[in-house]
Formats: structure tokens, sequence, C-alpha cells
């Protein structure tokens, strides 16, 4: 039984509506958490690649980012939880993992139970939600919920 269905959700995955890269975030996070994150990816069947700036990298720890000087490039971790879907991560403050999605790749039940797969095993490892918010936006429209142990709706549907 899927999480969500689309039919009922397909407004928060309209490019149009919500903005194409919808913001989704993990809050009161540690370093910790975000090297929890790191080490799932790591073994996760998942691709992945970390770039400091324009440039290729091994993936360091969380701890040897936040120790990097306040001026140097951003870094991202880009991860593919299927071929076409890509999540970039943006580890910008330790308190917080915010990451974005693309929803012109998540259209249709499919693509939204891989979605809600994603969160929930990145809720699940932190136990914490995942909140998913229209681009730019405040407040989330679904989420992996650690107490269902799933991923919920958070606004009505027919209100993006």
């Amino acid at each position: 039984m899927p999480d969500l269905l689309w039919d009922d959700v397909k407004d928060f995955f309209d490019p149009d509506l919500m903005g194409s890269l919808p913001d989704v975030y993990i809050q009161n996070t540690t370093v910790d958490d975000l090297q929890a994150l790191f080490d799932m990816v790591l073994k996760s069947c998942w691709a992945w690649e970390f770039s400091d700036g324009d440039t290729t990298a091994p993936l360091p720890t969380a701890a040897e980012i936040f120790a990097r000087p306040a001026d140097a490039e951003c870094v991202y971790l880009r991860v593919r939880p299927a071929p076409d879907v890509l999540a970039i991560f943006r580890p910008y403050a330790s308190d917080e993992i915010w990451f974005d999605i693309d929803l012109r790749e998540l259209q249709g039940q499919e693509r939204l139970d891989l979605l809600c797969g994603f969160f929930t095993a990145i809720g699940r490892r932190l136990g914490k939600p995942v909140c998913m918010t229209p681009e730019m936006g405040q407040e989330p429209v679904l989420g992996f919920e650690p107490t269902a142990g799933r991923v919920v709706l958070l606004a009505d549907p027919r209100r993006p």
C-alpha cells in the first residue's frame, strides 16, 4: 500500500504551483546526523557525487565539512535514489539538513512511491521528520513522520 496516492497529491508536484525545486529539510540535527546520512549514502545502492565548488571530491566526514573556513567554496552532495531522480544536499549548518529535489523528475505514482521511500529511509535512519515545502516556502506540505513510520500529508493537497 503506498504512503500517498498520486491523484491525492499531484498538485504538490506541479512545478507551476510549487516551483520546480521544492525544499526538503530535517530540523534539529547535529553533525552526527549529517554523518549518519553520509554513512547511509555510502552503504546504499544510490549513485552519488560530492563536489567542493566545481571540483568532484571524495566524500569527507561531516565534521570536516563544518571545520572548513567560512569563505570556503560551497559543497554539494548529489544523490540519485534512481537513475533520473536527483536530490542535492547542501550542508550549510549542522542544525538543519537541507536538500532539494526536481519535481519534473517526480511525476506519477511510481515516482511518488520512490520519493516516499527515499524520505522514509532518511527519516528512519535519523529518527526525525523529513519535510517538503514549496520552493522558498515556509509551511511543509508532506513528509516523513517518525511516529507514523511513513510519509504523510502535512497540508491540504487542494491548497498548495
